[in-house]
């Protein structure tokens, strides 16, 4: 299939599905098909934590049971299949991974092995502390620029590097400055591992306005993005009828198959106080609609219930009484937390599907420029959730 077709097919089964997915979960007090498909409601109310997190863990699992009401789900899933890249052997010197997490290092040696290898001039974009630059430096022999706005991490990245004679310096500056696009070398290559939302845009965007040779990203975090809205890349993306803002954008990034029983804990605990400090929110100002709860110092949430209910208060100038019934509103706070996760349940059958649309809106957008274009996956989801793999080359 063509990927013009492939994108058109997914783009029909999600707009004529927008119903089961574009709705937000955390501003509910009620399922919003309770009314139309009372059925799912219930069956949806009736499974157990641990039927929850199975399902949420099995997308064909999911697609299985969600099918009275969804009989689409095999059809969207079979358009989230992937090839797998080839991947190339790597020559890695000892104690080049030396201060890299080991499933970073893992992440950036599968989608080295998934590129071609090439002596060219590289530009890394995004870089952090340059460890892809480094390992392409390494097993390609190619110079590399590492492109990266903290200086912090250039100094820390330039001593790794220069402590293994690498030919890769560093260069600190704003990736959505215009001029950023310098560095792209003519006739070079250029990639970006989870460079987030617009940052691997913007990139997308120098590469089709140059010469250079090759692009290879694996896109993440779709949502940060410098506006409100998408606004999609290519052609057919521009005259679909979705309409995608942030909270849709992050729609594929609640997929959390890496994340640690601590990380897990607590992101359940801050949805827990968020959910208890709206549950109040909407008896004190007697309006039922949910309350954005700013961003706050990691330090509340270390912290006790009552102490972020009452920082979060003040910033709505809400004043939380020195008598409130804390474990009350927490245990109306799990009920609702209950219900939101198995409201995402029948979204998140939705994650994938909505990445590929976005990732082949950016495939379709480089064979625009004439590019000749692969969309894969360079590693298992069990590595990382954001294996996509875009190459393209001229």
């Amino acid at each position: 299939m063509s990927y013009p077709s492939w994108f058109a097919e997914l783009d029909q089964l999600l707009v004529k599905n927008r119903c089961w997915w574009q709705f937000r979960p955390f501003h509910q007090r009620a399922m919003p098909w309770s009314g139309s498909h009372p059925q799912l409601a219930e069956d949806l109310q009736a499974l157990d934590d641990d039927d929850v997190a199975a399902l949420d863990g099995s997308p064909q699992a999911l697609a299985t049971w969600l099918k009275p009401w969804l009989p689409e789900g095999d059809q969207l899933l079979a358009l989230c299949q992937l090839p797998h890249a080839l991947q190339r052997e790597l020559d890695i010197p000892s104690r080049l991974n030396v201060s890299v997490p080991g499933r970073k290092w893992q992440q950036a040696c599968r989608f080295v092995a998934a590129r071609p290898a090439s002596s060219k001039p590289l530009l890394e974009w995004c870089a952090g502390k340059g460890h892809l630059g480094r390992l392409l430096a390494s097993v390609d022999a190619c110079p590399v620029t590492s492109f990266e706005w903290q200086q912090s991490l250039c100094d820390a990245g330039s001593s790794l590097s220069g402590k293994l004679g690498l030919p890769q310096r560093f260069v600190c500056g704003d990736a959505f400055d215009s001029a950023a696009g310098q560095w792209l070398s003519d006739d070079g290559q250029a990639v970006a591992l989870h460079a987030c939302g617009d940052l691997h845009v913007t990139l997308m965007r120098h590469w089709v306005n140059r010469p250079v040779d090759s692009l290879t990203i694996s896109p993440c975090c779709y949502h940060l993005i410098q506006g409100e809205a998408y606004q999609p890349l290519s052609t057919l993306a521009q005259t679909s009828q979705l309409q995608l803002d942030r909270a849709d954008l992050s729609l594929p990034l609640q997929e959390t198959v890496t994340a640690g029983k601590g990380d897990r804990r607590r992101r359940e605990q801050e949805l827990l106080w968020r959910l208890s400090f709206d549950e109040w929110q909407r008896q004190v100002r007697g309006v039922d609609e949910y309350l954005p709860v700013p961003a706050l110092p990691r330090s509340y949430l270390r912290g006790c219930f009552i102490d972020f209910c009452r920082a979060v208060a003040e910033h709505h100038k809400l004043d939380w009484p020195d008598g409130g019934n804390a474990e009350d509103w927490l245990e109306r706070g799990r009920l609702r937390l209950q219900q939101v996760q198995r409201m995402e349940l029948v979204a998140h059958l939705f994650r994938r599907p909505l990445e590929v649309w976005l990732a082949l809106d950016r495939v379709l957008f480089l064979e625009s420029s004439g590019a000749t274009v692969t969309l894969q996956t360079f590693c298992e989801r069990s590595l990382t959730p954001r294996n996509i793999l875009i190459h393209a080359g001229r």
